[in-house]
């Protein structure tokens, strides 16, 4: 990529032409490609085609004001990096300002300085984002593990435990809640078995029709039933020399059970309406996400076919017992989604990242992957904003109080600082003085405002 097309573009809007030269000429050096306009409507009319990351817009414009269009395009895009400017000073408005979002609130006349300075910790902290993007991308690949993702401790010791058993397993039981990857787990010790060019024939238990049970598993012979017109295998023979996944295993019946208890003891399988056993040679990887001993315990499940099933088991955590992996999920799934519609998505606000952070995740992997899925269609930007999630999501947000909310130690800051200057009716001198802090430091909190929207991975460069 050549230096114009990695600088970011930055739109000035004033209604004066001689402010636009000014400003173009003050920011010559920077590395930013100026775009101007003269009205909000013919800015945001341009933004749609650009995807501008910085807006410097004037207050006080024709029509559409500089309020109402940092309103249209942060909902449009909450990672814009978006300042005010106006003549006529209010804190009122300049707290308002902040607090729809704005980056900053600049008087005229303009103190270039300052706004070259504003500039460049704008473009320092793009390309900050930029390496975070690509860093988070790299971690996402380290941190796989035959395409199940994870880093945190109960993860690696299931990632070791397949490791150990796929050269061995003759039968392994998979337990978890719904969601969790069970499947996946089971892929994964069919791929690295010794058996890996043989099939890999899913089953799912829950689907199989008592009647029709046997002939589903074992096949029958031509003759055997109205409508058995040729001989037909089974899944058993479907899968021989390679491997069998059950999957919701807890829910046969015990005659089932019986069935395939035979099965794994024997290594046969009788067609039915055939007198003559045929010799398979299947792993049997079986899932579930019951608890199978509760069962036993209760009639509901065969003690031996249990024991023939779980000579080794494997236990997939539950999301919300393995939340270090939680960023590392939605940056996949973001990449996953943002190809899979045609969308440069590249991160999320730090208040979307908060809420997802916060629930607790009763559908794990697979309500993960939805939720992620959905927001990447409701998403008009390239970040991934609070609207864009689900609302079930938003109102559990919504309904928990400041007190409980759990945040950041600059959240805090942020918003103690604005309280101490709504006090002091804006007054940046006496809120540094409060704060114990320099004014610099005030400027620096206040240009950092923009939590609630700020990007916390990820920013395009174009």
């Amino acid at each position: 990529m050549n230096q114009q097309h990695s600088r970011l573009k930055m739109m000035v809007v004033d209604d004066a032409p001689e402010h636009l030269e000014l400003i173009r000429a003050a920011l010559a050096s920077e590395d930013v490609e100026i775009l101007t306009a003269t009205t909000a409507e013919s800015a945001l009319e341009q933004f749609e085609k650009t995807r501008t990351r910085i807006v410097l817009s004037d207050l006080v414009l024709p029509g559409m004001s500089g309020m109402d269009l940092l309103d249209k395009i942060l909902a449009r895009d909450p990672g814009v990096e978006f300042i005010l400017m106006t003549g006529h000073y209010s804190t009122d408005s300049a707290v308002a300002a902040i607090r729809q979002g704005a980056t900053d609130y600049l008087t005229r006349p303009v103190d270039l300085d300052r706004l070259r300075q504003c500039i460049r910790k704008l473009v320092e902290d793009a390309a900050i984002r930029r390496k975070t993007f690509q860093l988070d991308h790299d971690l996402v690949d380290v941190c796989q593990f035959e395409g199940i993702i994870g880093r945190s401790p109960l993860m690696l010791e299931v990632f070791a435990k397949i490791r150990r058993i796929a050269p061995h397993f003759r039968s392994v039981l998979v337990t978890g809640e719904t969601g969790t990857g069970k499947e996946l787990v089971a892929h994964t010790l069919h791929r690295l078995s010794p058996v890996v060019a043989a099939p890999f024939v899913v089953c799912n238990c829950s689907a199989l029709v008592e009647t029709l049970l046997e002939s589903q598993l074992f096949g029958y012979v031509r003759g055997a039933f109205t409508g058995a017109t040729q001989d037909k295998r089974g899944i058993f023979e479907e899968a021989d020399g390679g491997t069998v996944f059950l999957d919701e295993v807890g829910e046969l019946s015990l005659s089932a059970q019986a069935k395939l208890l035979r099965v794994l003891q024997n290594q046969e399988v009788q067609r039915v309406g055939s007198p003559i056993p045929r010799r398979v040679n299947v792993r049997v990887v079986a899932a579930t996400h019951r608890d199978l001993r509760k069962m036993v315990g209760e009639g509901r499940f065969r003690e031996d076919f249990l024991y023939r099933l779980s000579a080794v088991e494997i236990a997939v955590p539950r999301l919300a017992n393995r939340k270090e992996d939680l960023p590392l999920l939605q940056r996949h799934f973001l990449e996953k989604f943002s190809a899979l519609y045609h969308k440069e998505i590249s991160g999320m606000t730090r208040r979307a990242q908060a809420c997802l952070a916060n629930h607790g995740w009763p559908g794990n992997i697979r309500e993960l992957e939805n939720v992620i899925s959905g927001s990447c269609i409701m998403c008009l930007g390239n970040v991934i904003d609070l609207p864009d999630l689900p609302e079930y999501l938003r109102s559990a947000t919504a309904t928990g109080s400041d007190d409980d909310e759990m945040v950041s130690m600059e959240t805090i800051q942020q918003r103690h600082l604005l309280r101490v200057l709504n006090r002091v009716d804006g007054n940046k001198a006496k809120a540094a003085e409060i704060l114990g802090v320099g004014r610099n430091t005030i400027y620096q909190i206040l240009s950092r405002i923009k939590a609630e929207t700020a990007i916390a991975a990820g920013a395009s460069g174009d």
